[in-house]
C-alpha cells in the first residue's frame, strides 16, 4: 500500500516578478522626485551644519519670561478642552445618522457627507479660513479645533456603530421602547468603552493641534513660539517647547486616567494605589 506524498508547504516569500519591477519603480521616481525638488548631499550637508548651530542656540532653555509662557499654555489648554466638548457633543448625532445599520440611505449619505467634509482639511487650514471670519483669537481655534473634532469623532463614532450586534438593538426594539430608548440601552451600551478612547484620544490631538493653530493666530501658545523665532529668541524656543511636551505628557497621564474611571470603574484611590504598586516594581527591579 502506498502511501500518498505529504503536499509541499508553500513557500511563503515566493519569487516573483512584480514586486522587483514595483521596488525598481519605486526607486526611480524617488530619485525623479529628489531631482526636481532639488534635494541633493549638498545641501543635506549644509543643512546638517545649520541643524548644529541651531540646536547649539537652544540650548540652555530660558524661562525667565514664565507669565507669557504659563499664560499661552492655558489658552491653549482652554482651547483644546472647549473644541473637544463642542466637537464631541456635535459628533455624536451626526456620527449616528450616518450609520447605515440604523439610519436610511437619505439621512445616512447627508451625515456622511458632512464627516467627509470636516476631515477634508488640516486644523491649521480650517484655522486660517475662521481667523479671516472671526478675526484672531482663541475663537478661530475653538471653531478649527471644533471641525476637526466632528470630523475624527464623527467617522469613528459611526464605524463603531456599524458593527455592533443588531440583536441587542432588535431586543430593546421588541419591547416597544422608542427610538431614544433603542439608542440608550441597544446600541450606546456597546460603543460605550470604545467612545471613550475616542474622546480621550481627540483631546490629547486637539492639546497638540492648538500649539499649531496659533501659528496663524488662531490663539494659544503657538503664536508665541512663533513670535520668538522671529526674534530668533531661541533659548526662549526651547522653552517653550519644553512646556508644551509637558502639557502633552500631562494630558496623556489625565486621559488614561479617564480611560481607567469609565471603562475600568476605577477610582481615584485605585489610580493612586495602581501608580504606587508600578513605583516600588521599579524599585524592586533596580535593586
Amino acid at each position: 500500500m502506498t502511501t500518498a506524498a505529504a503536499p509541499a508547504h508553500p513557500d511563503p516569500f515566493r519569487r516573483s516578478l512584480w514586486p522587483r519591477v514595483g521596488l525598481v519603480a519605486l526607486v526611480i521616481y524617488v530619485i525623479y522626485a529628489c531631482a526636481q525638488m532639488q534635494i541633493s548631499w549638498e545641501r543635506v550637508l549644509v543643512g546638517m551644519d545649520n541643524a548644529h548651530r541651531f540646536f547649539g542656540r537652544l540650548f540652555p532653555p530660558n524661562f525667565e519670561r514664565w507669565e507669557l509662557l504659563v499664560k499661552g499654555l492655558l489658552e491653549s489648554l482652554q482651547i483644546a478642552v472647549l473644541a473637544s466638548a463642542l466637537g464631541i457633543v456635535l459628533a455624536l448625532p451626526i456620527g449616528l445618522a450616518a450609520a447605515r445599520n440604523l439610519m436610511p440611505p437619505w439621512v445616512s449619505w447627508p451625515a456622511r457627507a458632512l464627516i467627509v467634509m470636516a476631515r477634508s482639511f488640516h486644523p491649521v487650514i480650517v484655522a486660517i479660513l475662521f481667523v479671516k471670519a472671526v478675526g484672531f483669537g482663541a475663537l478661530a481655534g475653538v471653531l478649527a479645533l471644533t471641525v476637526a473634532s466632528i470630523g475624527f469623532i464623527g467617522k469613528l463614532f459611526t464605524e463603531a456603530i456599524e458593527e455592533i450586534s443588531l440583536k441587542q438593538v432588535e431586543a430593546v426594539r421588541a419591547t416597544g421602547a422608542p427610538f431614544a430608548s433603542m439608542i440608550s440601552f441597544g446600541v450606546l451600551p456597546q460603543v460605550f468603552s470604545r467612545f471613550i478612547g475616542f474622546a480621550t484620544y481627540q483631546l490629547d490631538s486637539n492639546l497638540r493641534n492648538s500649539t499649531m493653530v496659533g501659528i496663524v493666530g488662531a490663539g494659544g501658545i503657538g503664536g508665541t513660539l512663533f513670535a520668538a523665532f522671529q526674534r530668533f529668541d531661541y533659548d526662549y524656543v526651547c522653552a517653550i517647547l519644553i512646556s508644551i511636551i509637558s502639557l502633552i505628557m500631562i494630558g496623556e497621564v489625565l486621559a488614561t486616567a479617564v480611560r481607567a474611571i469609565f471603562i475600568d470603574n476605577a477610582t481615584f484611590g485605585d489610580l493612586v494605589r495602581r501608580r504606587g504598586a508600578v513605583a516600588r516594581e521599579r524599585h524592586l527591579e533596580d535593586d
